[in-house]
Parts: structure tokens; sequence; C-alpha cells
């Protein structure tokens, strides 16, 4: 019967895809005249551009799931209705009903959240904190139906530590961090057409991969059929959005569809138990993360925005920089600014009044700096190459790798 479920679910997520690229373009002269537009920085005439049209997408998928409510309770026989007296028997599955609808949840309110940043236009520590809030309905199903803070050890580990560690609540900070992580590591990798949208399709087409290929082992059959519930939707609304998003951009998705994005991976990993491997398939979001440290903390200047600069003569796009002077930096600052450029990370250019110019630490910049000024549709498409490269890594690293680390599967 699960298959049917899924099937019926990949036919509403058809629906919502056709519902999607109908109303994309239909709304464009609402969104302008609400002021909820940007220009493309990028191009030579810097178009007008509708922006937040993550919130269109996070709506239609919002109605896809609410349709889809019912469904894998219908053709459950634990769940089917008592044909004498009309009532649900003691064997509904009330746990697996009560994740679908905190998942939506959880959801919802980023969605709602990621729209008020747009229009508000909200300071980083509300943006960290707004994850949080957001992900307390997961959090809070979790410890209800399940309260499992059991880790695994590799077996290097399980001399000293056993077979298991129970971690506690470090295991609910882990999972409210996964979602915190999740939102804003794809903000963060954003900034030219399509980049956003690109990466979250690449990485939601890895996890229905990964969903797939646990079924057909057998595993944890149930948390991966609720992954794929979640998954299709989400795809088919990413795709119609691409149409739109793809250079050059007609709309820009705003931190709404981010923050939607990065809720809807982290509800699976989390509810779907399997928040790790959902880490191995952010490889470049975590990467891109760890290389924006300095300025995201702080330690070195870090200007309101990082994207690369538009050459009108070229067509191409040239890496941003920052200025600093050494003596101006911590410590800290100083160490981490010296790692980088004696591992060559980073572009450097000293100045005889003790200036130096750097480019700003994004995975942008970072190709800019590799591979020199190139066009925005090609920058774009090398860093949607590199995440496809980081899921054949992931699943390597996940099947024939782990199986050298742990005894059993995890």
């Amino acid at each position: 019967m699960s298959t049917i479920a899924i099937a019926v679910n990949a036919a509403i997520s058809a629906g919502a895809y056709l519902m999607t690229v109908r109303m994309i373009p239909r709304l464009r002269d609402m969104f302008i005249k609400a002021n909820l537009f940007g220009r493309d920085l990028c191009k030579k005439d810097k178009p007008q551009v509708p922006e937040s049209y993550g919130v269109i997408i996070g709506c239609v998928f919002l109605i896809s799931m609410f349709l889809f409510i019912p469904i894998p309770f219908t053709f459950d026989e634990n769940a089917a209705t008592d044909a004498v007296t009309g009532g649900k028997p003691l064997t509904f599955p009330h746990d697996k009903f009560v994740e679908l609808i905190a998942a939506l949840l959880s959801i919802c309110c980023m969605i709602f959240l990621g729209f008020a940043d747009d229009v508000l236009d909200l300071r980083w520590r509300h943006k960290l904190l707004l994850p949080t809030i957001a992900t307390l309905p997961l959090l809070m199903v979790y410890y209800v139906n399940y309260n499992s803070t059991t880790v695994m050890m590799p077996n290097f580990a399980r001399a000293l530590f056993g077979t298991s560690v129970n971690i506690g609540i470090f295991y609910y900070v882990f999972m409210g961090s996964l979602a915190v992580f999740c939102t804003n590591a794809i903000n963060i990798l954003a900034g030219i057409n399509g980049l956003e949208v690109g990466q979250s399709l690449i990485i939601a087409g890895s996890v229905l991969l990964f969903n797939f290929i646990e079924l057909s082992l057998g595993h944890q059959v149930e948390s991966h059929q609720f992954s794929i519930h979640f998954m299709l939707p989400f795809l088919a609304t990413s795709l119609a959005l691409w149409k739109f998003n793809r250079y050059p951009s007609q709309v820009f998705v705003g931190d709404t569809y981010c923050y939607f994005a990065g809720m809807t991976f982290a509800v699976v990993g989390i509810l779907g138990h399997f928040s790790k491997t959902l880490l191995l398939f952010f490889l470049p979001q975590i990467l891109n993360f760890l290389y924006s440290t300095p300025q995201l903390f702080h330690f070195v200047p870090c200007p309101r925005h990082r994207l690369p600069k538009y050459d009108q003569k070229s067509d191409l796009l040239h890496i941003s920089t920052t200025e600093f002077r050494l003596d101006e930096l911590n410590s800290l600052g100083r160490l981490m600014v010296k790692v980088l450029r004696t591992l060559r990370l980073v572009s450097w250019q000293e100045h005889a009044d003790g200036r130096i110019v750097t480019n700003n630490l994004t995975l942008i910049n970072f190709v800019l700096v590799i591979f020199g000024p190139v066009h925005e549709r090609v920058a774009t498409q090398m860093l949607m190459g590199f995440q496809v490269l980081s899921t054949l890594l992931a699943l390597f690293i996940r099947y024939p790798l782990a199986n050298y680390f742990y005894a059993r599967e995890t």
C-alpha cells in the first residue's frame, strides 16, 4: 500500500508543478506593486526583478502536502475506519500522524519567518534564532515519540566507548543546530542566477536517490517513505521555480525559499533518521561555511554584500574584495588570514601603506580565484557540477566506505 501512497504523492506533485508554472509569471506585477523587487546587478541593464517568490513555492508545497495528509492513512490497514462504529481503531498510527503534522507546522513557521525576513530585513542574530524556534515542534514530537539519543560508535572507538553512547540533551542540540545550519547554509551560498534553487534541486534529488536505495535494501522503510512524501512535492515546485530563476532570472527567490528549502531538508533528516547522511549531501555548503567563517564572525571585515563584481564590458563576473590592515585584526583573525594565504585559498594584494586586499570569502568568489573571471551562467553551472560530485562522494562514503568504520548499517 505504501507504493500507492507514493504514486498519489507523485500525482499531486505533478499538479503542484503545473500550478506553480502558471502562477509565477501571473503574480509578477503584484509583487512589483508591493515593492517586492530588486535589481539584477549582474546584468548590463540591471533589470527590475520581482523577489521573495519563495513564499509562492512554499504555499503551493503546503497545499500539496495538506491534500496528501489523509492518503498514507487511507491505505493503511491499521488506520482503517471501523465499518460498524465509524471510528478509528486502537491500532491507528497516531505517532506517524503527529509527525506529519509537526513537520508541516515547522515548515509553515519557517516560510512565515522567512517572508518576514524578506520584508523586514532582519539582522543575522535573528536569522540564527528563527530556525531554532521553527524546529521546536519537530524536537518536541521527536521527544514524545522516540527520545532516542544514542549514537553508534565507529569500530575504532568501541574499545573506549562501547558500541553506542547516549549523549542525552546534546542530541537535541545537534538536531536544532542541523536546522539552523540547513536554513542558513543555502542562504549563504547564493547571489547569482539560479544557484539557490539549483543546489536545492540537487540536494533533493540526492535525498530521493538515497531514500529509494534504502527502500530497496529494506532499511527503515517507514522513515524513508516519510522522506519521499516530502521530497517529491518539494522537487516538483522547485523545478517550476528553476524554470524562471535560472539564468537570466525572471524572478528572485528571496530568503523565504532558502529557509523553506533548508527546513524541509532538516525535517526529513531528523524525522527520517538520517541526519548524518543529510550532512554529507551538504558538503559544498559546509565548505562554504568554513571558508566564510572569518567574515561571518567578523574576524575579518565583512561587507554587507559579498556578491562577485560584474564587468559590463566583458559581461563576466570578477571577485569582490575586502580591505584591512593586519594590525587591525585580533590574533585569531591574523591566524585565519595567514592559514588561508599559506594554502593559497585567497587572492592577496599588499599596498605600500599596509592595506591588504583579498577576495570576499565565499565559494562563488573562490571559484573565480581559481578559474578567473567567468560568465554568470558558467559560475552557476560550475557550482552545481560540484554539488553533483559531492553527492557521488557522499554516496561512496555512506555505502562502501562506511562498512570499514561500522560493524553494521547505521
